[in-house]
C-alpha cells in the first residue's frame, strides 16, 4: 500500500508541477484557475460520486463498511476540533481561525478522491464519500463559525445545497433504492468523472504558483500548522482506527482522508469572510507539497500498527 500511494502521489505531483509552470509562464491566469476550480467542484467531483455509487453493486458488506466509515469520519472531525482548539490559541495571532480551519479540514475531494481511486478503486471512493459528507457538515457549520465568528443558518443552508452534498445524498438514495441511470447517460458521466485527477492536481498547482514561496518557507507557523495537519492528527487517528478495528479498506480510506493536505475550502472561505486568504493559500500550498512525503509515511506507519 505504501509503495502504491507513494507512486500515485509522485504522478500527481508531476501534474501539479506542470500546472505550476503553466501559471508561471502566464498560460493560465487567476480567472482560468477559478474556472477550472468551479468546473471541478460543481461538475466533475459530483459526477464522480454519482458514477462510483452507480458502478457499485448493492452488497450488505459494502453498506456496513459505509456506515463504519461514517462513524470514523465523524470521530476524525471531532478529534480535529479538539486538537486544533487546544494547540492553536487566540493569543497566537490574528490568524487563529485560519490556522485552526486549515489544520483540521482536509482536501478530501480534490486530492483524496483521485488518490483513493487510484489505490483502492471504486470501493475506496465509495467509502470516502462518507468522509466527504462529514467534511461538508462540519466545514459548513463549525468551519463557518470559525471564519465568521457566528453561526449563520443561511450559510448552513448553502452548504446543504452545494452540488457535492446533493450529489452524495442523491447517489446514496439511488444506491439503496437500486435505481440505475441509463447506460448511455452513465457512460457520458464516466468520461467527465475521469477528468477528476488531472484537473484536481492542476488546481493545486495553480494555487501553489500564486503563493509567495520565499515568505512561506520562512514562516515557522506554517510548519507548525502543517505538522498538526499532516502528522499529528493522522497519527492520533491511527490509534482511533486501531481501537475501532475497522476493515482494512475502510480504515485506509478514512486515514487518507484525514492525512490529506489543507482543504481548498479554507482559502475560499477566507476570501468570502474577509479573512487573511493569502496566508490561507500559503498553508494550503505548503501542506500540499509536504503531503507527497507525509501521506506515504503515515500510511506506512498505519501498516505496521493496524
Amino acid at each position: 500500500m505504501f509503495v502504491l500511494i507513494f507512486e500515485q502521489l509522485v504522478k500527481m505531483f508531476f501534474i501539479m508541477l506542470l500546472a505550476f509552470i503553466c501559471y508561471k509562464i502566464k498560460l493560465v491566469d487567476q480567472n482560468g484557475n477559478r474556472s477550472v476550480s468551479n468546473l471541478l467542484l460543481m461538475v466533475v467531483n459530483p459526477l464522480l460520486i454519482l458514477t462510483v455509487y452507480q458502478d457499485t453493486d448493492y452488497d450488505p458488506d459494502m453498506v456496513r463498511g459505509l456506515l463504519l466509515a461514517f462513524n470514523a469520519a465523524f470521530i476524525a472531525h471531532i478529534l480535529g476540533i479538539i486538537v486544533s482548539t487546544a494547540l492553536i490559541r487566540p493569543s497566537s495571532g490574528p490568524d487563529c481561525s485560519i490556522e485552526r480551519f486549515n489544520s483540521m479540514y482536509s482536501n478530501c475531494g480534490f486530492i483524496g478522491i483521485p488518490l483513493i481511486n487510484s489505490v483502492l478503486g471504486g470501493s475506496g471512493v465509495f467509502y470516502i464519500t462518507a468522509y466527504m459528507v462529514a467534511f461538508n457538515l462540519f466545514s459548513w457549520t463549525h468551519g463557518i463559525i470559525l471564519m465568521e465568528k457566528k453561526c449563520s443558518l443561511k450559510n448552513l443552508k448553502e452548504g446543504m445545497l452545494s452540488p457535492m452534498f446533493i450529489a452524495t445524498i442523491t447517489a446514496v438514495i439511488l444506491f439503496f433504492l437500486r435505481i440505475r441511470i441509463p447506460s448511455v447517460v452513465l457512460d457520458s458521466m464516466n468520461y467527465v468523472a475521469d477528468m477528476n485527477t488531472p484537473l484536481a492536481m492542476m488546481v493545486a498547482g495553480f494555487s501553489v504558483a500564486q503563493a509567495d514561496l520565499g515568505k512561506m518557507i520562512r514562516n515557522p507557523r506554517i510548519y507548525f500548522v502543517s505538522f498538526i495537519k499532516l502528522i499529528l492528527l493522522p497519527v492520533l487517528m491511527i490509534g482511533v482506527l486501531k481501537l475501532m478495528a475497522l476493515p482494512s479498506e475502510v480504515a485506509t480510506t478514512v486515514l487518507v482522508g484525514t492525512a490529506c493536505p489543507a482543504a481548498t475550502t479554507g482559502t475560499i472561505m477566507a476570501i468570502r469572510y474577509r479573512q487573511n486568504y493569502t496566508y490561507s493559500s500559503e498553508v494550503f500550498a505548503m501542506t500540499t507539497v509536504l503531503s507527497v512525503i507525509a501521506i506515504p509515511a503515515v500510511v506506512f506507519l498505519s501498516e505496521i500498527i493496524l
